[in-house]
């Protein structure tokens, strides 16, 4: 039987209101996290991610409240990521209404805490959130040419991208939302080269995130090998909907919902 597809719009919020930039930087602001969350649901996403973008920067853990609120106006799987640190942040997390939980920074600080949280939740409930771009020239290069950054893309930290995701397949994690920090918001299309790499080198679902522009961008990502595909700015600002996704893609013989 072949899976089908999902269509995840991705919610990256800010003191309270969702944001959408080029690479993390310069962002704008898209809209109330709790009604795009409605708007979508209705619209015929698969999921929601919700990610608090400034929650590691700025030390403080996910805004409860709000994944509360997001939570009661949907009936599709919600991820929650940003800030998370421990097993009660999780547990706290999934008790406000998140089915998923997305890990970043704080395992690339201590990666037992992905066996941890996926021996204590489940693996089905864990994303490791892999924010991948070239190593920049000048320093030390990995060995499949993409290096793990932290802190929306700010700081690298010379780990191997791929080696990365297959450490937290080894660890437990359900699945790899893995962003293309190259690609993000640039709207030129996913990073495929990546999305392959990865691909071949764990069997755990992989979410593509980063750089889709318009609807045909969606099936070469599949076809790469992602299992879902992640989107933000072009469905906050009305550019593309849900539906013409769907609809690109099926019409490239790919099964979606």
């Amino acid at each position: 039987m072949t899976l089908a597809v999902r269509v995840i719009p991705c919610l990256d919020v800010d003191d309270g209101r969702v944001v959408k930039g080029v690479k993390f930087a310069n962002l704008r602001d898209a809209g109330d996290p709790v009604e795009l969350a409605a708007a979508y649901n209705k619209q015929g996403a698969d999921e929601l991610t919700f990610l608090d973008v400034s929650a590691s920067k700025s030390g403080r853990g996910t805004m409860l409240d709000v994944v509360r609120r997001t939570a009661e106006q949907i009936f599709i799987p919600l991820t929650v990521g940003g800030g998370v640190r421990s097993v009660e942040d999780v547990d706290q997390l999934l008790r406000a209404g998140a089915d998923k939980v997305s890990v970043n920074t704080s395992a690339i600080a201590r990666p037992e805490l992905l066996s941890e949280l996926s021996q204590r939740f489940g693996s089905q409930c864990i994303v490791l959130s892999v924010d991948a771009r070239t190593v920049p020239e000048g320093t030390e290069p990995t060995p499949s040419g993409w290096e793990v950054t932290t802190h929306g893309g700010t700081k690298g930290t010379g780990i191997d991208a791929v080696e990365w995701a297959i450490r937290g397949a080894e660890l437990g994690v359900g699945e790899i939302l893995l962003n293309s920090m190259d690609a993000d918001g640039t709207k030129e299309g996913f990073d495929l080269k990546i999305i392959a790499a990865v691909r071949a080198a764990v069997n755990i679902p992989i979410i593509a995130s980063g750089g889709a522009g318009k609807a045909e961008d969606f099936a070469p990502a599949i076809k790469a090998g992602a299992d879902a595909v992640l989107a933000a700015s072009v469905f906050h600002f009305g550019e593309l909907s849900i539906a013409q996704v769907k609809a690109s893609m099926a019409a490239e013989g790919i099964t979606v919902r």
